[in-house]
């Protein structure tokens, strides 16, 4: 196939209606608020660069970066399509690898090319498309070179590690008009849309308060291992990318990365990116005013760094939104071990995978009755998906792009921020800055490991 100059998004990009706004994200356009974009050189790596167009009846070319447990299950939902061919993966770890290879062939696909180094894919004309499935701490350098060399992405969530990541990233998506969807599949889960729809359409009055919390019963102790050497077959020293140089420990790598804050947020921005974008698509606002926090580790004794128990309070002009989490419990609000409750003057809505329910206030007005919605079947994965396919050909907004995949992002990022300092802090949306607390502002940005840089970095 020839190469044809990078498809442009359409001309309503970045452009959307209160209504569609409300509609897809819970947010309102007019609070809606883009800070300034900074510009940085484009990385050394990756020369800008031209993606072949994909038109309606085209192939779709799928370059994977990091193809580990959502990895894996996201490259099998894409090759679910039969117009996506999967042409490379590239994992530090080669087992990793020939796991993604074994998905391809048992789809009845040729067999890709497997690299350690994401560069690689980053280079190749014929990738349409990235699959970003690495850990948080890889997500934006990737995401951001990816739109630079004309590639749309689909990133897993969530969006970066930091708020200034996010920005670059969005940054990025608009300057160079790439279409990029954060992977959180609930956004796209029918019975959840219905229930969001619900709320949103006033039908439970003014809304006060909202919760979203995740009880876990099965989060293990991960024990305390010595330092070792990395497993045969991994580059750990590309693993590590941006992070600080440390000794390989088994518990820092893979899934358990999650609980180190060189690499993640910990349970916060695990489950509660999923969650807390389900809460905002009931909710008619953008950014907290300010966000205090609270916990520890009171459940587990092994190394983890963040905290296995954690509530955190946000304060919006006129309501409040409350997220918990705990392990080794599993029997949430309503027996429900995680899920997303808002309570309004007339009643509250309470969803989580089974479905949802309306309960009704008893000095309400009268005008709602109780009632349950079964789920839907599905948690909306392959529908997500799909919506990622459609955009990346027609060139219209995904429904978790960038710029609505920072804001939820952000927003689980300003708890662990909140819960690292300490501080109530006083959150300014317009200049994605902390602005009581100098320690806490520094905890929006991170400086990344010599020789990598995050071009549109604004706190590198």
């Amino acid at each position: 196939m020839k190469n044809t100059p990078t498809p442009r998004l359409s001309s309503s990009f970045g452009k959307i209606s209160r209504r569609e706004f409300v509609r897809t994200n819970g947010l309102t356009a007019a609070g809606l608020v883009t800070a300034g974009l900074g510009l940085a050189a484009t990385g050394p790596w990756v020369r800008t660069g031209h993606a072949a167009a994909v038109g309606a009846n085209s192939r779709i070319r799928l370059g994977v970066i990091g193809c580990g447990g959502m990895g894996g299950g996201d490259l099998d939902m894409f090759l679910a399509n039969p117009e996506v061919d999967c042409v490379m993966i590239a994992d530090v770890d080669d087992t990793r690898q020939a796991k993604g290879a074994a998905i391809c062939e048992k789809r009845g696909r040729a067999k890709p090319e497997t690299v350690r180094d994401f560069r690689r894919v980053l280079e190749r004309k014929d990738v349409d498309i990235v699959l970003v499935a690495t850990p948080d701490h890889w997500h934006a350098l990737p995401t951001v070179l990816a739109c630079q060399a004309g590639k749309d992405v689909y990133v897993e969530k969530p969006l970066a590690s930091t708020i200034d990541e996010g920005r670059a990233i969005v940054t990025a998506a608009q300057k160079h008009q790439r279409v990029v969807q954060m992977g959180s599949q609930w956004k796209s889960c029918r019975h959840m849309i219905e229930a969001t729809d619900f709320v949103q359409s006033g039908r439970i009055g003014k809304v006060s308060l909202a919760r979203a919390w995740a009880w876990l019963d099965w989060q293990p102790d991960i024990g305390r291992p010595a330092n070792s050497e990395p497993p045969p077959g991994v580059d750990y020293d590309l693993w590590l990318g941006p992070a600080p140089k440390r000794p390989f420990n088994l518990n820092r790598f893979h899934y358990n990365f999650r609980w180190f804050w060189d690499y993640a947020g910990g349970l916060m921005t695990d489950w509660g990116v999923h969650l807390l974008n389900m809460a905002m698509m009931g909710l008619p606002v953008v950014s907290p005013r300010t966000v205090c926090a609270s916990g520890g580790t009171f459940v587990q004794t092994d190394m983890r760094e963040t905290p296995d128990t954690q509530i955190a309070l946000y304060e919006f002009q006129d309501f409040l939104l409350q997220w918990e989490h705990k392990s080794g419990v599993g029997l949430g609000m309503n027996g429900r071990s995680w899920g997303i409750a808002w309570s309004g003057s007339e009643g509250t809505v309470t969803m989580n995978e089974e479905g949802w329910q309306v309960q009704i206030e008893r000095r309400g007005k009268g005008n709602l009755e109780p009632a349950k919605h079964p789920g839907s079947g599905s948690n909306g994965h392959p529908a997500h998906i799909r919506n990622f396919l459609d955009c990346v050909k027609s060139r219209k907004q995904p429904v978790l792009h960038a710029e609505l995949a920072h804001h939820v992002s952000t927003i689980a990022h300003l708890g662990n921020i909140a819960f690292r300092s300490g501080s109530k802090i006083e959150w300014d949306a317009a200049r994605e800055r902390v602005t009581n607390d100098a320690q806490a502002d520094k905890l929006v940005g991170v400086r990344y490991r010599k020789p990598w840089k995050l071009p549109y970095s604004q706190r590198a």
